[in-house]
């Protein structure tokens, strides 16, 4: 009997899903998040874990019936696994609430087989903790960098904190009283309130009537109790009271001006005993250091007065106070603000209490210290109208700096806002992108540019960054960002929330390869008829050379070491720049490459005698030279 011959043809390889083309068709927002999910034996039990963690963390996407590494392997009865779905998520046994409506869950049919997705909304303050089973303490999810991980009951308290309708910093705290105060800041902050608003109400009041109406005392109605409030304490403690009252509680104020690299700061404000430590007089002292430097641009009033103070200013100010008024005062790592040569930065324990995008829209106030707020807000300090971060971006854009980044973390969990004072667009970094491009410069769009600029002068680019700047809308990005990387000018790492998009090259380590090129080039070709090459040539012609390496992760070994000696060839290039040349972990290359290399004489090492410096260079050695000549 003939045996049926072998077919030579392969099966060919799954794609990968497109995930952000789904988002399209449904007409959904591109989540912050995104997980693929195995159906093959139903609905995975991880599937509630990471509707927990996206409900409490940024909200996201999940794909059921697509492999980890992308691929569809698609659903079978799509109809019985979304009745499943709804019958689980809607059972307060196993869910605590389903955050969902029908338009949150979608079939889509696809070549390879059906995909459901599920989009999971930001739970907001009110119905966060998301947890599953009966207990908040052991049911809760978040989402970190490694995907979900389960809640220590710090956070879930924190978060069941930041539900309760009671403003955190209106609790009472027994046993503390006025002596517990400095009464030299309440007096100070008298003078404030009279000098802002001359004619208030408040102001005829004793300290301790002052301070109630300002939310710093209060009498609690149903059991009687009346004391100092967590923001009376805050706002007007002593240093050792309040770390009596508020254990958690530390300010820092740190100024780095120097260039020289082994002074960590010029001059730093902490709780060193030395001053009262509230909230009230680190913002006097600290408001003051921010704007020491910054020039007063002369502009008249509606009174034809002279300002005091510029739209800068203002932006400083509020950035300050934002990171006063919304940290957790019971979280890690207190107030920290840095003062840069280029930039401000400002940081508090706690998370935001609004979406990524209620934030940039503005006009939405959730503070997490009412009273805290109003204190500053009545020495015309703070405003209520959730207006801060609108002053924050208007007056960064007034010098035509880049826009304010905001970011955070979670595990501990903090809020970070850093204010660049650097050029939307700096010529140093347009001149770097047209020696990385060349012509193809010219062909990059408005917002295109921008986000090159970003990622080299940011390290990387993202979503949310470029949402930031360009005010645009979050799949409009996605699809930027991805033309980019289908361009060749940006690669990507990651996917959902912890997509980031770096350029394909180092352009300051290009810089210098480019640099290296013409003064290697400048020793070797001596003759008349020599002709210099610019920048972008001489750096166009390496990236040619490296190309067969990026285009081939599974390069032989005779191959790669081949690329690198003729990238090595009359110039001196660092481990890292051929790195970025070649798209090869910098590590890796030294260990299965460059050292053998050194070894067997065919690179040599600028630094022989101390061969682990950081900026160790290599080229080819002589020997090489004359069997190529």
């Amino acid at each position: 009997m003939l045996k049926p011959m072998k077919s030579n043809h392969r099966r060919p390889k799954p794609k990968p899903v497109n995930s952000l083309d789904i988002l399209v068709r449904l007409n959904w927002d591109e989540g912050d998040d995104l997980e693929f999910k195995s159906a093959r034996g139903g609905l995975p039990g991880s599937l509630w874990e990471t509707y927990s963690a996206m409900a409490n963390s940024h909200g996201g996407v999940i794909l059921l019936g697509v492999e980890d590494d992308g691929t569809v392997s698609g659903v079978h009865e799509p109809s019985k696994l979304k009745k499943s779905f709804w019958d689980t998520i809607n059972n307060r046994g196993k869910v605590s609430a389903n955050l969902l409506n029908d338009s949150d869950l979608a079939v889509v049919a696809l070549e390879a087989g059906s995909v459901i997705a599920i989009h999971v909304p930001r739970a907001n303050r009110y119905q966060r903790p998301v947890f599953l089973g009966q207990n908040p303490l052991t049911g809760t999810y978040r989402r970190n960098f490694e995907g979900d991980y389960r809640c220590t009951e710090q956070e879930v308290g924190r978060m069941l904190s930041d539900r309760g309708e009671e403003p955190a910093d209106s609790r009472i705290l027994e046993g503390f009283g006025m002596d517990d105060l400095d009464l030299a800041s309440l007096r100070q902050y008298r003078q404030r309130l009279t000098s802002h608003k001359p004619t208030h109400p408040w102001l005829s009041e004793e300290d301790k009537e002052l301070l109630a109406k300002l939310g710093g005392w209060r009498r609690d109605r149903k059991s009687g109790l009346e004391g100092l409030t967590v923001a009376g304490l805050l706002m007007f403690g002593r240093d050792e009271t309040l770390r009596e009252g508020v254990p958690g509680y530390h300010v820092d104020y740190r100024e780095k001006l120097s260039t020289d690299p082994a002074v960590r700061w010029t001059d730093r404000l902490t709780m060193d005993g030395t001053w009262s430590g509230n909230l009230f007089q680190f913002y006097l002292r600290v408001v003051q250091r921010l704007a020491a430097d910054l020039k007063l641009p002369f502009q008249m009033n509606a009174e034809l007065f002279r300002k005091g103070e510029s739209e800068v200013h203002e932006a400083i100010r509020e950035a300050l106070v934002n990171a006063l008024i919304h940290a957790d005062y019971s979280g890690q790592g207190g107030i920290v603000v840095e003062k840069h040569r280029d930039a401000f930065d400002f940081s508090n324990p706690g998370t935001l209490l609004v979406s990524f995008d209620q934030l940039l829209r503005g006009n939405v106030s959730e503070c997490r210290n009412k009273s805290l707020q109003t204190m500053f807000m009545l020495i015309g300090a703070a405003e209520k109208a959730g207006s801060g971060v609108d002053k924050m971006r208007r007056g960064w854009a007034s010098q035509h700096w880049r826009s304010p980044i905001v970011s955070e973390q979670v595990q501990p969990d903090r809020v970070a806002w850093r204010l660049p004072m650097i050029s939307l667009i700096p010529e140093e970094s347009i001149q770097r992108l047209r020696n990385l491009f060349g012509n193809a410069y010219s062909r990059f769009a408005k917002n295109e540019l921008q986000a090159l600029v970003t990622a080299d002068i940011e390290g990387a680019v993202d979503n949310a960054r470029m949402r930031q700047i360009c005010g645009a809308h979050a799949t409009d990005m996605t699809r930027l960002l991805q033309g980019l990387v289908a361009k060749g000018a940006l690669v990507q790492e990651g996917q959902g929330r912890w997509s980031r998009y770096r350029l394909s090259f180092d352009t300051h380590s290009l810089h210098k390869i480019s640099d290296s090129s013409h003064k290697a080039a400048d020793s070797v070709h001596k003759t008349a008829n020599s002709v210099h090459r610019d920048e972008a040539d001489a750096l166009a012609e390496l990236v040619m050379v490296a190309a067969p390496a990026r285009e081939n992760r599974r390069l032989e070994t005779k191959a790669m070491e081949r690329l690198i000696l003729e990238l090595c060839l009359n110039r001196w290039l660092s481990r890292k720049q051929l790195a970025d040349l070649l798209q090869r972990n910098s590590d890796g290359l030294r260990s299965r490459f460059l050292t053998p290399m050194v070894t067997h004489g065919l690179l040599r090492l600028r630094y022989p005698d101390k061969p682990n410096r950081t900026d160790q260079a290599y080229t080819a050695t002589d020997l090489v030279k004359k069997v190529r000549n």
